[in-house]
This record gives C-alpha cells, structure tokens and sequence, in this order.
C-alpha cells in the first residue's frame, strides 16, 4: 500500500471518485481548482491511497495544520473516506497513521476531526486509534 501526497492537478483527478463521492455538494466542473486554492491559500493537503492499477485513489485524507487559541497548533483532518468496495482493507488506518506522523514531524501534539453521529465504524477506527469524544459541533447557517 503506497500513500501518495498529491501535488499536480492529475495528483487530485486521481481522488475525484471517492472525493465527490464523500462530499457530492463539491461541484465535479471546479474540484480540481478548488483543492489547489485550498492547497495554496489554507495550507490543506490531500493525501491517498491508490488502488492497484493505479488508476484512482481507493481511500484519500484531506487535513491541514491551523492554530486555534483553545488548541494551539493542530492537525485538523477535513475528510477521511474509502470507496466501499475498497473498505476492509487498513486504508482509513494507514491513512490516520500518516496524519498522525505528519504531526509528530511537525512537532504537533494533537489531531482533531469530527464525524457524523451515526458513523460507528469510523467511531471504532477513532476510538481503537486513541481518540477521544472530546465535544459536540455546532453549525448555524447564516442565510436561509
């Protein structure tokens, strides 16, 4: 299993599948432009696992490095999926395991993210990974 941090355009057209599967309100016509100024103005970075053929990225991670009063400095994953018929195979592990060594290069003492309530597979991968239910998120949207 290779893990492959994506720099180029073709880099991100690799995790196009599984991103607009995990995320279908991302528009398909802007993906690519929308990773790269995400890439270069928030410091995100888009991390996958490709499947065999190399022809698509079977599992992908999305997180950035952000600096918080009530944390310091963190590693925030935003995204973290496998395609379902590639789940099963270490893929989220290995890819929560290459988060976790980024901060630590980095000299970054904690890993945040959040998750979907009724998300109790993900919840058993968080939990057997050392992660804790630290708080509930809270949303508002400002215009109806």
């Amino acid at each position: 299993m290779q893990i492959v941090k994506a720099q180029t355009p073709e880099d991100i057209e690799l995790a196009r599948e599984a991103i607009l599967q995990f995320r279908p309100n991302v528009d398909p016509l802007t993906l690519v432009a929308q990773v790269q100024q995400m890439m270069r103005d928030e410091s995100f970075e888009l991390v996958h696992i490709l499947t065999e053929d190399g022809k698509k990225a079977a599992a992908f991670t999305g997180f950035r490095t952000i600096h918080h009063l009530m944390t310091g400095k963190i590693i925030y994953i935003d995204d973290l999926f496998t395609l379902p018929e590639y789940r099963g195979h270490g893929y989220a592990g290995a890819l929560l395991d290459y988060v976790h060594n980024q901060a630590k290069e980095r000299g970054i003492e904690n890993v945040h993210l959040d998750s979907g309530y009724a998300l109790h597979p993900a919840h058993r991968l968080y939990l057997s990974k050392g992660y804790v239910m630290a708080c509930h998120h809270l949303a508002r949207k400002t215009q109806a």
